[in-house]
């Protein structure tokens, strides 16, 4: 008998499995407000010191029991079991279809017990409105709060929601909520208290597809540029081949030496890669991958004169985000729509080191076992796999590969016309909006109705993806990954053989692929699935090996000269094989950079968590004149070492950093020679500075207040400056790596000089603030203070 390592995992959660339905009989005989008091009694044996593991197998035994009585379901032994396998820190794959919404609400219950500090992380927020408040009814029903963490305007009490115990939200409304967090000037206003525990839904979509891009909060205005358009033209006149080469697998562009000739030419200038013309040609290298590498309704729409970014993986339109360093203006250059402000990074935070805050996480996936060794790196969180409720009847058919794009089209149309005679309903998946756009001009050519589910139709998502089960229904849709809604077979559907699932090629991962053929198969129900391939797909052309477009090209010579069917499958297992070959390598490639980033971003985690925690201690301080000083002392410390200092210089500084009516006096000149002298003398200004300051502070609280209020705006303003720069810097160190040079070296020492760089500018900052502001009391008693 072969060792079922899974299985062996399981056995400990199943004996606690069997503890909680075991209890059915007795908790079915319990009145209503019996079951509600379940919830203040578990609710005070933890206050008294029990831990959550010993409350488990009665919360979930109550939970249970609540779901039939609000809902009319009761969780299946496999969801318990799922259930079971979350609430101790693992992910729980369990196949679409099974539940997951469901299986939720009883390590979410339990955790709730403790009060605020728990999240159930939705895929979008459509689903986290929709959970809270269909499934948010069991918990209040128990006695727990709960609510959703997406706003419906900017006048949602945000303090309010996170009060609550539970909370349902996403994974960008919590990380940016927390770096808003970071920003506040007082500690009340801080809204999320606690990071207990996050139960992350469509966790590898979360925490693997999306964790590469960190979450971004820009404000503080950059000086707008000029370039943008004035490159842009002068890019989209330059000659592939000629003037600039795109890498094989289309995902870099650079300009050759013929194309640099060529733009000094036009420039009227020399030495356009010299220091000189540095910010010129970077705002020619971004106008260059602008037009070349990013392509409109594919990795970006244009809505109401608006650049909209979209998910690679599932089509969905990125609100709210945008690219860094310059790259999105460059684009709404190339598409001509109305350049919008760059922006500095104020904060950032990659999602795996967010998560990684929480005392415990889990998650739940139906595609999560071909990542189990990057979850345990990154995330330290194993998988387990889920038994399905009833056996899985669909049908896996083997990949059909042709030669090109056109004739995967005419068979893949030639297959859905034939199942929609028949009445059976046809879920197509397309690699992008425009695909998706493609296949629906097609439909309509051969007189086919159908649904088309992507970017520009995401407020029908849910109607769309519940009807797609129904007799005769074809619906063509971008990634079904974290849609949300069950595909139930209509009348008669399930004797046809239920819903068919067509893939019309091959996604960057394993698992988006199989996020699609779960759609079919539901609860036991049949169905089939079956991926239409070809030699020219994107996946191929981006990863795979150089002699698949020769192959190509030979292939259709071969049907020219009547050696080739046109039209027929590829049988040749070389040819087969280079499908799955190129999506291993497209997988492998951005499992690398997500671990670069995860490496980078430990970097940058570092500096935050000191920032961040010397932040915390400002706030929670009463005094902080000690703290001043020596701020102020490790300021003119650096100021007196440098080189360059002249009676000039020195001068300047005190005007422009201590004290606007300094006087200097020629009778007693400054001393540049005794360095430990000229400290002294700049403390004395300083303290003189200081004294007249305080003449007009005519109570602690206002002192304090100056203190606090100046060292929290220096921090904030030099630690902006600091996420910028290692915002910008990711970007130049990447380039670097062409090189032969390592870019996670080159970024923690740059980001180290950078760090000190920073101290010394928050320093000055508080020097500034403290010696420079003014304070003013304003009619209704508040303290208004105008720095410098």
């Amino acid at each position: 008998m072969q060792f079922d390592l899974n299985d062996f995992k399981l056995r400990r959660f199943r004996k606690i499995t069997k503890q909680i339905i075991d209890l059915d009989g007795e908790y079915q005989k319990l009145s209503d407000n019996q079951l509600r008091d379940k919830t203040a009694s578990l609710r005070k044996r933890f206050a008294d010191g029990e831990t959550l593991d010993s409350l488990l197998v009665e919360a979930y035994a109550t939970v249970r029991e609540a779901d039939f009585r609000v809902l009319s379901m009761r969780p299946f032994d496999v969801q318990v079991l799922g259930a079971v396998v979350l609430f101790f820190g693992n992910v729980a794959e369990m196949k679409t279809g099974e539940g997951k919404t469901l299986t939720a609400t009883m390590p979410m219950y339990l955790n709730g017990l403790r009060g605020p500090g728990n999240f159930l992380v939705t895929a979008n927020e459509y689903l986290a409105n929709r959970d809270a408040d269909e499934i948010g009814k069991v918990y209040e029903w128990l006695g727990l709060t709960v609510a959703s963490g997406v706003p419906e305007d900017d006048k949602t009490d945000k303090k309010a929601i996170y009060k609550n115990d539970i909370v349902y939200t996403t994974n960008s409304e919590l990380g940016f909520q927390y770096l808003m967090d970071n920003l506040v000037d007082e500690s009340s206003d801080k809204a999320i208290q606690r990071l207990d525990y996050a139960l992350v839904d469509e966790v590898d979509s979360v925490l693997l597809d999306l964790a590469q891009t960190p979450l971004i909060i820009s404000g503080a205005p950059r000086v707008q540029s000029n370039l943008f358009t004035s490159t842009d033209r002068i890019v989209k006149n330059l000659e592939e081949d000629v003037d600039f080469e795109m890498s094989e697998d289309t995902k870099n562009v650079w300009f050759t030496e013929t194309g640099i000739k060529n733009i000094e030419r036009y420039l009227g200038i020399k030495g356009l890669i010299q220091r000189k013309w540095s910010d010129l040609y970077r705002h020619l290298v971004i106008a260059l991958r602008a037009n070349h590498l990013l392509k409109k309704n594919i990795d970006y729409v244009i809505e109401n004169g608006e650049v909209l970014l979209l998910d690679a993986e599932n089509g969905r339109e990125l609100t709210g985000m945008k690219l860094e360093a310059g790259m999105h203006q460059a684009l709404e250059a190339k598409e001509n729509v109305k350049i919008t402000a760059q922006t500095r990074a104020m904060a950032s935070v990659t999602l795996q080191n967010f998560f990684n805050m929480f005392k415990r996480i889990s998650g739940m996936t139906g595609t999560a076992t071909s990542a189990t060794r990057e979850f345990m790196d990154v995330y330290h969180l194993p998988v387990l796999k889920i038994p399905t409720h009833k056996p899985n009847q669909r049908i896996d058919h083997v990949d059909e590969v042709y030669v090109d794009m056109e004739e995967k089209l005419t068979a893949t149309l030639d297959m859905i016309e034939k199942a929609h005679n028949i009445k059976r309903p046809v879920l197509i998946e397309t690699g992008s909006v425009s695909l998706s756009r493609l296949f629906s001009r097609a439909l309509l050519s051969r007189g086919i109705v159908h649904n088309v589910l992507n970017a520009q139709s995401a407020s029908k998502e849910a109607l769309i993806v519940a009807d797609a089960g129904q007799p005769g229904a074809v619906t063509v849709a971008t990634s079904m990954a974290g849609r949300g809604t069950d595909i139930k077979l209509g009348p008669g559907v399930a004797q046809k053989g239920g819903l068919l699932v067509i893939g019309t090629e091959r996604m960057d991962n394993k698992r988006v692929d199989n996020q699609l053929r779960g759609r079919a198969g539901r609860q036991g129900d049949p169905g089939e699935s079956i991926f239409l391939v070809s030699l020219d797909d994107k996946v191929v052309i981006e990863n795979g090996p150089d002699w698949v477009e020769k192959e190509r090209l030979r292939l259709e010579e071969d049907e020219k000269e009547g050696r080739r069917k046109a039209g027929s499958t590829i049988s040749n297992r070389r040819n087969r094989r280079v499908v799955n070959y190129s999506q291993k390598s497209a997988d492998t490639s951005s499992s690398d950079g997500r671990k670069q980033a995860v490496k980078m971003d430990d970097i940058l985690r570092i500096q935050r968590g000191i920032v961040y925690k010397f932040r915390d201690e400002i706030l929670g301080s009463q005094e902080l004149g000690n703290m001043v000083l020596q701020i102020l002392q490790n300021m003119l410390t650096e100021y007196v070492k440098r080189d360059d200092l002249t009676e000039a210089k020195v001068i300047d500084f005190i005007t422009n950093n201590i004290n606007y009516d300094f006087v200097y006096n020629p009778q007693k000149p400054i001393n540049l020679n005794d360095r430990e002298n000229l400290k002294e003398y700049l403390t004395q200004v300083g303290t003189d500075a200081w004294k007249k300051q305080q003449s007009w502070i005519d109570s602690d609280f206002k002192k304090y207040y100056l203190e606090r209020l100046s060292i929290l705006k220096a921090l904030d303003s030099a630690w902006i400056e600091q996420v910028d720069n290692l915002q910008q810097l990711k970007v130049v160190v990447r380039n670097r790596s062409t090189g032969q040079h390592n870019p996670t070296y080159e970024y923690e020492m740059e980001a180290k000089i950078s760090f000190e760089k920073m101290k010394r500018l928050f320093w000055r900052k508080v020097l500034d603030n403290i010696m420079l502001s003014q304070l003013s009391v304003q009619v209704d008693g508040s303290i208004k203070v105008e720095f410098p």
